[in-house]
C-alpha cells in the first residue's frame, strides 16, 4: 500500500521528526494540529473558539493537500487546556464539523507545547476511491 507524507513546511516538523499528515491507502491521518497561522504565528491568544476555528482550518488544508476534503473527516481527538471552555470549542468545532458529524472526543491536559495553545486537535479520514 503506498504511503504519502504530507508536509506544511513547519520548521517543528524536521525537530520533532513527524508528517503534519500521513496517507496510506484512503486513509488519512493528521497530526496533532494547531492555531499556528502562515506565518508561524499563535492564533486567538485566549480564546478558545478562535483557536478551534484556526486549527479546523489548518486540518482542512492538510486534507487538501491528501486530495481529500473535511467532509471525509471520520474522527476528531480535542485536546483542550480547559474544560470549562467547551462550549466555545464545541462551538467552532460544530461550524466546521455540524453536517459530517465525526466521531470525536474531548480531553482535558494540563498543558500543550506553548502556553498560549489553548486546543490542540487529530483528525482521521477516509477518501473515496472514486
Amino acid at each position: 500500500m503506498e504511503r504519502k507524507n504530507i508536509s506544511t513546511g513547519s520548521h517543528w516538523e524536521k525537530i520533532v521528526g513527524y508528517s503534519r499528515a500521513v496517507k496510506i491507502g484512503n486513509h488519512v491521518h493528521i497530526s496533532g494540529t494547531t492555531a499556528i497561522n502562515d506565518q508561524g504565528r499563535i492564533v486567538g491568544l485566549g480564546d478558545p473558539y478562535t483557536q478551534t476555528k484556526q486549527t479546523s482550518k489548518n486540518i482542512e488544508s492538510a486534507l487538501l493537500m491528501a486530495g481529500g476534503t473535511l467532509e471525509n473527516v471520520v474522527r476528531t481527538r480535542i485536546y483542550a487546556v480547559n474544560s470549562a471552555h467547551w462550549k466555545s470549542i464545541g462551538q467552532a468545532h460544530c461550524e466546521y464539523f455540524a453536517k459530517i458529524r465525526p466521531v470525536t472526543s474531548m480531553v482535558e491536559v494540563r498543558r500543550l507545547i506553548a502556553p498560549e495553545i489553548l486546543i490542540e486537535i487529530e483528525a482521521d479520514a477516509v477518501i473515496d476511491d472514486d
